[in-house]
């Protein structure tokens, strides 16, 4: 028979352990879903799901919302939530010329501290991603909205869609380490703009498994 103290003991157990898989869950995600390069096999890491759930199951108190259990699969939400950006969310303007590149320059580069050196500024170049913009808010880390752009100054409340996506963090990684002084803190909140695509040859996948 339990004691309330051993009670106590198996439930704080059950805590550390949870961490400890959650951590471990969400890394191997971000191994798998966004790097494409997974260092241990799916039955390992199903091993580790399925752990969870039972320790969640076992203690449904230790549930949250960013724990990996609770990416379900829901069906689309009807009659969405209106959201108020806490900041225009502008479209991206085109630049099709050297011309306008050097005028985009031009524009930007009054905006920096005059003491700037601007020969030492760095600028990076990425692939222009054409999807759908989703704004994502994080609160001590913890993703707790997303919303679609919209009119740029509201848009509709997909939170439920988007922990459909594997690639979507539930809570923002941050590295732990042995000691509380040493620990990495994610932002009290922190507001992220992104965009939501499916690679072409992925879509195509998808295309065929319905067809069949």
């Amino acid at each position: 028979m339990n004691t309330p103290q051993s009670a106590s003991a198996s439930r704080a157990q059950a805590e550390t352990r949870i961490v400890q898989l959650r951590d471990a869950i969400t890394y191997h995600a971000y191994r798998y879903y966004v790097l494409a390069d997974p260092v241990i096999s799916d039955a390992e890491y199903d091993a580790l799901m399925d752990e969870l759930a039972a320790l969640e199951q076992a203690y449904p108190t230790l549930i949250t919302s960013d724990s990996p259990t609770q990416r379900v699969a829901e069906a689309p939400v009807e009659g969405l939530t209106k959201v108020d950006h806490p900041a225009p969310i502008l479209s991206l303007a085109a630049a099709k010329s050297t011309e306008e590149v050097r005028a985009w320059w031009e524009r930007i580069s009054k905006l920096f501290p005059p003491d700037l050196d601007l020969e030492q500024v760095d600028l990076v170049v990425e692939p222009k991603i054409d999807g759908l913009t989703v704004v994502l808010t994080y609160e001590d880390g913890v993703f707790t909205l997303g919303a679609t752009r919209g009119n740029g100054e509201v848009g509709d409340d997909i939170t439920v869609n988007l922990r459909t996506v594997n690639a979507l963090p539930l809570r923002i990684p941050v590295e732990r380490s042995t000691t509380d002084k040493d620990m990495l803190e994610a932002p009290e909140r922190i507001v992220v703009r992104g965009e939501a695509f499916i690679p072409l040859d992925e879509f195509k996948a998808f295309q065929e498994r319905e067809a069949a």
